[in-house]
């Protein structure tokens, strides 16, 4: 199964008013002290499930751990 966005891919990722976010936008986010892009797979109030390209839910995580939104994705 082919991801959304491929390793390697050029990505443009710009701030976000939280507020703003949709289901199946990607963010840049942190998790456990690393950062990773996600995809937004529910909304919770000010809490985001996030999961990876490949269908797996990673959980939830707040406002303050999304450093912005991918805007743009190149190969």
């Amino acid at each position: 199964m082919a991801g959304k966005i491929e390793s390697g891919a050029l990505c443009t990722v710009e701030p976000v008013d939280c507020s703003t976010l949709e289901v199946g936008d990607i963010v840049l986010c942190k998790v456990r002290g690393a950062q990773y892009l996600h995809l937004i797979t529910a909304i919770q109030g000010e809490r985001f499930q996030i999961s990876n390209n490949r269908g797996h839910i990673n959980g939830w995580i707040s406002a303050g751990s999304i450093f912005g939104k991918c805007v743009r994705v190149e190969p």
